[in-house]
């Protein structure tokens, strides 16, 4: 899938759902609450597919307090960062990217982890990341993730569980399940 297609899904069903819309064309990417009488608005960077999933993985992660405030009330300090806040940004991050991996596998758009520091180890950032999206698969989804991912397919439940179960897969992949959601 493109942006515009994950936009447009996400539009008319979960968007649609929980008063919110998925803008890309954005420099930057930026959550805005509802205003009076408007949706709240998740704007994604450019066009980029990438991007517009981890803005709904973010979206998916907030609660309901969090969705009230401008980027959800989230800091953001750019690199380079000393170490405590790297620390604190890949605590918010991990968790962000493995729901976003899961969401890329859906929509067959291919996912990058992004370490957004130059000095990171990428490597230990990407099993960390790789280890919560099993997480996730492990705990289930709460009900705004469902409809993303309902957005996404409709065939997400069956594609999710054959991954984590290694089911109709080659012996390589009963270890990785999410190398079979990529595949599925």
């Amino acid at each position: 899938m493109n942006d515009r297609e994950i936009a447009d899904r996400f539009n008319r069903s979960a968007g649609s759902r929980y008063h919110t819309v998925l803008v890309g064309g954005a420099p930057e990417p930026l959550y805005l609450p509802a205003g009076p009488g408007g949706p709240a608005e998740i704007r994604y960077t450019r066009d980029y597919a990438q991007s517009a999933l981890h803005e709904l993985a973010h979206w998916c992660i907030a609660g309901a307090r969090r969705r009230t405030q401008i980027d959800y009330g989230y800091w953001y300090q750019p690199p380079p960062r000393d170490l405590a806040a790297r620390d604190r940004f890949f605590a918010v991050e991990t968790r962000v990217q493995g729901l976003e991996l899961l969401f890329a596998r859906m929509a067959r758009v291919r996912f990058h982890v992004s370490v957004d520091d130059p000095g990171s180890d990428p490597g230990d950032f990407a099993r960390r990341v790789h280890a919560e999206a099993q997480d996730w698969l492990r705990r289930g989804f709460p009900a705004r993730t469902r409809a993303v991912l309902e957005a996404l397919g409709d065939d997400w439940e069956r594609r999710l569980a054959v991954a984590h179960s290694g089911r109709g897969r080659s012996h390589a992949y009963r270890n990785d399940p999410l190398r079979a959601v990529a595949d599925g």
